[in-house]
């Protein structure tokens, strides 16, 4: 029996945003199409009316999942993207806000349940807040720490780190100290084809490697005036060879051994003695 489903296998783009973009109103800054999906730019304070405009009205039901961008160099350096999936249609949107470290974003916990978990995981990464979450607490990190490490000026090897004392018997925390500066290490050696310039190797005036260096001069040699004197008597490599002695005849003539009979898989000749068998 056949099982007919009400959404469709692939659903164009074609439409939506423009669709989209005029139910959104004056609640959308931006609207464009990028790598195949639709993305909506909202206003920070009404990002709730807008996705509810999307669930209710526009049949986008389920709310995905959410994510957290950090863009330092920018005033609000934070981005929070919430993707929607419409099941009666088979379609995706995303929908972004913007905002900084101090400026809460709206919580989407009315809408959503899920969104609670979420919204906790892009505070505790991002460091961004959301004005009616009852229970904006990290979620992923440990208990006390410092910072958020998805934010691009989180170091690398973060503030603090914890080790099991043995004279206090218990984890404890202490400062990251480091034995020596951290450096990044690059493995691709720069006499296999490396197509960059590793530092201080700019300041280095080398000569075109298939155009080797020569001593036009004597004085390029830098040996002195003796040692050019010596380097220019012939050597004993420089002489004309003399030409190779001929090969040595062969000691003895061998005749030529007769084509053996029959086949090479024929061994009877050869393990049968002479004169039949005894």
């Amino acid at each position: 029996m056949a099982v007919l489903h009400s959404a469709p296998k692939i659903t164009s783009n074609e439409g939506v945003a423009a669709a989209l973009s005029a139910a959104l109103g004056d609640m959308l800054l931006d609207a464009h199409e990028e790598h195949g999906e639709i993305l909506f730019t909202v206003k920070r304070d009404r990002i709730e009316d807008a996705l509810r405009l999307l669930r209710d009205e526009h049949d986008y039901q389920q709310m995905m999942e959410m994510a957290g961008v950090d863009y330092p160099q920018r005033a609000e350096r934070f981005e929070v993207v919430y993707m929607l999936l419409s099941l009666t249609k088979n379609h995706r949107v995303m929908v972004k806000v913007t905002t900084d470290e101090a400026t809460p974003v709206p919580t989407i916990t009315t809408l959503w349940p899920n969104a609670g978990w979420l919204e906790r995981e892009v505070f505790d990464m991002y460091g961004v807040l959301f004005a009616g979450n009852t229970d904006l607490r990290r979620i992923l990190t440990d208990y006390g720490f410092e910072g958020h490490p998805f934010r691009k000026d989180f170091p690398l090897t973060g503030y603090t780190e914890l080790r099991y004392s043995e004279e206090e018997k218990r984890v404890v925390y202490e400062p990251v100290e480091l034995a020596q500066e951290l450096r990044q290490f690059d493995f691709m050696s720069p006499w296999e084809g490396a197509e960059y310039v590793l530092p201080g190797d700019e300041k280095a005036d080398m000569p075109p490697i298939h155009d080797p260096k020569v001593t036009e001069k004597t004085s390029d040699t830098g040996a002195g005036k003796a040692a050019n004197i010596e380097a220019a008597k012939p050597s004993a490599k420089d002489s004309v060879p003399t030409a190779a002695p001929d090969a040595p005849k062969p000691t003895e003539d061998r005749p030529t051994r007769k084509p053996r009979k029959g086949k090479a898989t024929d061994t009877k000749s050869a393990t049968e003695p002479k004169g039949g068998k005894k």
